[in-house]
C-alpha cells in the first residue's frame, strides 16, 4: 500500500453538510446575518456566517479557533471557510448591544424549529416523569458549572473546589436539549447569586416562542434555595401563566429536628424515573413539621428523601444520619397539584420529578464536549463570544437531531463522541453530473440510510420568511 495526500474531490468531514443544511434551513444563517454589522468590500465575511461557521466546527470537535481550518474539508462544497483572524475579531466585536440582537434572532428561529417539532408525528418532546406525561410543560433546569483555565486570562480567579477558571451559569431546556441561555462568570462567582440566577432565568424565558410560555417547570439545585430567586419565580405567575419550581434545600438544624418528628407511617417508597415503586428510598412530607417556613411564603412545600449512605458519605453524615442509619435530602416547591396530570400533588412524584433534574448535568458533559471544556483566549470578550458560538453549536446539533434523526434510535440521543463517529466524521467524494454536484458517501457505512434521510428532511423543512 502506497499511502499520498493527492486526492481529488475528496471531503472530509461530511457530516458538516447535514449541520450546515440545518443552520440554513431553519433560518439561523440568515437571521444572524441580519442583525450583525456587515464589512463591505472583497474578503470581508458576515458574522451570521462566521458565527455558524464556528459553530460547526465545534459540534465537529474544534477546541480553539485555529481548528476552523477543519472546514477547509468543506471547500468544495461550500466555498471558502473564515480563517482564524477573521473568527477571533467577529467574536470580539460581540458587544452587549450585538448579543441582545442574537438573542432576540435565535428567539425567532427557535419559535420556527419548535413549530415544526409540532407538525412532527410524534409531536413536540413533551417530558415524561415517573410514567406521567407533563403535556403542556416546558421544563428550564439551572445549573452552574467550572471551566479550568490553564493560563492567565482575563476574569479566570480561584474556583470553590480550589480550581482556577470560570463559572459560567447555564439554563437548558429539558424538553430539546437546547442551551437557552448561558452567563460567563469568573471563576469566583457564588454559587447561589440572586442576580446571575434571575438574568439567566430571565434570558433563557426570552428564548421560549410566546405560545410556550403558558406553563414552565423550574428546576435548581441547592444553589437556589433562596428567598429573593424563589420570590421572584413566584411573582412570574399570572392567571395566563403557571410557573413551578422544585429546588434543593439545605438541611439545618431545625430541618433535623423536624425530619425526627415525623411517624414512622409518614414515610413511604420512593418512585424510580419508569414510575415503579421502590423500597431502597422513602420519602416523606415535611411541610406542616418546620419551623422554617415560618419565614417564607405560605406556598412553599418542603419534601424530605431518605436512602442509605454510601462508603463516599460516610465521613459527612450528621448525628442524626449516623444515629438512624440514613441520608437525608429535602426539596423545596410550589407544585400543590399539577392539572390534567393524576398524582402529581404527591410527594413521592414531586421528589422523581426534581430527580429527573440530574439530567441537567449530561447537558453540562455534552456541551463541554462541545466547545465548553476550555475557553480558547485571554480576552474575555472573545472568550464570551465562544460561549455564545458553543451555545449555538448545541442548538444546532439539538435541532438535527430532532428535525431530522428523530425516529433512527442510535441517533435520536446520541452524544458529540457517537454523533462524530457515526454521522458526522464520515468520508464522502464530491462529483458533477448533469449540471448537478452529487455528495457520495460510502454504501456500506452502518448509518449511510440515517445520513441521507437526514439531508432529505432537513432539505425539504420550510424556510422562514
Amino acid at each position: 500500500m502506497v499511502v499520498g495526500a493527492g486526492g481529488k474531490g475528496l471531503v472530509g468531514h461530511a457530516g458538516a453538510v447535514l449541520l450546515r443544511k440545518c443552520a440554513d434551513r431553519t433560518g439561523l444563517t440568515s437571521g444572524l446575518n441580519k442583525v450583525l454589522p456587515r464589512g463591505k468590500g472583497p474578503g470581508w465575511w458576515d458574522r451570521g456566517t462566521v458565527l455558524v461557521s464556528l459553530a460547526v466546527a465545534i459540534v465537529l470537535g474544534a477546541t480553539s479557533m485555529s481548528d476552523i481550518a477543519v472546514l477547509a474539508h468543506q471547500g468544495l462544497v461550500f466555498g471558502d471557510r473564515p480563517s482564524e483572524p477573521t473568527v477571533r475579531r467577529a467574536l470580539a466585536g460581540l458587544d452587549e448591544t450585538a448579543l441582545k440582537r442574537i438573542g432576540k434572532a435565535r428567539a425567532k428561529v427557535r419559535a420556527h424549529v419548535w413549530a415544526l417539532l409540532a407538525r412532527r408525528p410524534q409531536g413536540f418532546p413533551w417530558l415524561t416523569v415517573a410514567g406521567k406525561l407533563l403535556s403542556g410543560w416546558v421544563v428550564i433546569d439551572l445549573d452552574a458549572t467550572l471551566i479550568t483555565a490553564h493560563s492567565p486570562k482575563q476574569g479566570a480567579a480561584a474556583t470553590f473546589k480550589k480550581g482556577f477558571g470560570f463559572h459560567p451559569l447555564g439554563a437548558w431546556c429539558a424538553n430539546t436539549a437546547e442551551c437557552l441561555a448561558m452567563l460567563l462568570r469568573p471563576g469566583s462567582a457564588g454559587s447561589n447569586t440572586v442576580a446571575d440566577h434571575i438574568r439567566v432565568l430571565g434570558e433563557a424565558i426570552a428564548q421560549l416562542p410566546v405560545a410556550y410560555r403558558r406553563k414552565i417547570l423550574i428546576r435548581v439545585d441547592g444553589a437556589g434555595a433562596t428567598h429573593d430567586l424563589l420570590e421572584h419565580i413566584e411573582a412570574m405567575n399570572r392567571l395566563w401563566r403557571s410557573v413551578k419550581f422544585t429546588v434543593g434545600w439545605t438541611i439545618t438544624d431545625a430541618d433535623e429536628i423536624a425530619i425526627e418528628q415525623l411517624p414512622a407511617e409518614a414515610w413511604t417508597d420512593g418512585l424510580a424515573q419508569d414510575g415503579t415503586a421502590v423500597d431502597t428510598a422513602h420519602v416523606a412530607e415535611l411541610t406542616g413539621l418546620n419551623q422554617r417556613l415560618e419565614n417564607w411564603n405560605g406556598r412553599l412545600r418542603l419534601l424530605v428523601r431518605r436512602t442509605k449512605p454510601s462508603a463516599r458519605h460516610a465521613k459527612n453524615l450528621t448525628a442524626l444520619e449516623k444515629r438512624t442509619g440514613w441520608r437525608y435530602a429535602i426539596v423545596a416547591t410550589n407544585i400543590s397539584r399539577i392539572a390534567g396530570v393524576p398524582g402529581s400533588h404527591q410527594p413521592q412524584w414531586i421528589d422523581a420529578l426534581h430527580r429527573s433534574h440530574a439530567g441537567v448535568e449530561d447537558k453540562v458533559r455534552t456541551n463541554k464536549a462541545m466547545g465548553l471544556r476550555n475557553l480558547p483566549s485571554k480576552a474575555w470578550t472573545v472568550n464570551r463570544g465562544w460561549v455564545l458560538a458553543a451555545n449555538i453549536a448545541a442548538d444546532i446539533t439539538s435541532w438535527t437531531r430532532l428535525l431530522g434523526l428523530h425516529d433512527q434510535d442510535d441517533l435520536a440521543h446520541a452524544e458529540p463522541a457517537t454523533l462524530r463517529y457515526r454521522l458526522l466524521h464520515l468520508p464522502a467524494k464530491l462529483a458533477a453530473h448533469a449540471r448537478r454536484r452529487v455528495l457520495s458517501i460510502p454504501e456500506t457505512w452502518p448509518w449511510a440510510d440515517a445520513f441521507t434521510l437526514c439531508w432529505q428532511r432537513l432539505t425539504l423543512l420550510p424556510l422562514t420568511t
